[in-house]
């Protein structure tokens, strides 16, 4: 396909509520238009930005991945965003990708949010994914991962950066500036999609998702209220925009060594 059509869905999320969450962002994805392909939600999106990582695990096939898979079947669209599973005593968050066919995609959080304690909690991801989706190039991150460009760095293998996140309404300006600057230095499409509203820890979120092209033009951005944004991004602009600007041909090479 030469276009996707995306939706990102910023939406506030219950404390420690996974059912009510699931039903919630249900009824915003009403607004998902009928010929979307990818609908994309926020991190921990089942029960915002928790520590409890023991109490609200799942597993790959728990009700939060089970939702996930049905909403895409139904909507003939994949269906992303982050939540917490468990596996083998570890506890990671983790992004997932449901196509509609079933086929689950899945990506661990590279780089945990120390300041939080995220590390002591949860098992870092050691592996960078792409997946292959109706002809698009989609590399998923999640929050803190903003902040790392060794990490999100662009090796002619995507086309679209997703991150997804619970970024805090004091550093604010830090996820504006550094979505662009993504978009920028990778010469592709960024959709970033954070949560509105306040959590139980008394942090204020203001949402600021968004949409920027390959050149980091703003296509879309949007504060404090829930919404649903859909686009259609055009892969031929895209190819187009790198030949006449073939930046990343002078890119340095580099390899990232894994844990220890």
């Amino acid at each position: 396909m030469s276009t996707l059509k995306i939706s990102l869905v910023q939406a506030d999320l219950a404390w420690h509520q996974p059912e009510t969450n699931r039903t919630h962002l249900q009824s915003l994805m009403q607004a998902v238009p009928q010929d979307a392909d990818l609908v994309v939600l926020p991190e921990m999106f089942s029960t915002g930005f928790t520590m409890d990582a023991v109490e609200f695990a799942e597993t790959m096939d728990g009700p939060s991945v089970s939702w996930m898979r049905h909403r895409a079947l139904d909507m003939d669209a994949a269906v992303c965003g982050s939540l917490i599973i468990g596996e083998h005593g570890q506890y990671m968050n983790r992004f997932i990708m449901a196509e509609p066919d079933g086929t689950l995609h899945h990506y661990d959080k590279r780089h945990l949010f120390t300041m939080a304690g995220e590390h002591r909690s949860y098992t870092p991801g050691d592996e960078r994914v792409v997946v292959e989706y109706r002809g698009w190039r989609i590399c998923p991150m999640i929050c803190y991962d903003l902040r790392f460009p060794v990490w999100s760095r662009n090796d002619m293998d995507f086309d679209l950066l997703l991150y997804v996140a619970n970024w805090p309404h004091r550093r604010r300006l830090h996820w504006q500036v550094l979505g662009r600057a993504r978009a920028i230095e990778n010469q592709c499409y960024v959709a970033s999609v954070n949560r509105v509203g306040t959590d139980a820890k008394g942090l204020e979120y203001v949402g600021d998702s968004s949409l920027v092209d390959y050149s980091g033009e703003v296509l879309w951005c949007r504060e404090k209220v829930e919404e649903v944004f859909s686009a259609r991004l055009d892969r031929e602009a895209l190819m187009d925009y790198r030949e006449r600007f073939p930046f990343l041909a002078d890119r340095d090479s580099f390899s990232i060594p894994g844990p220890g």
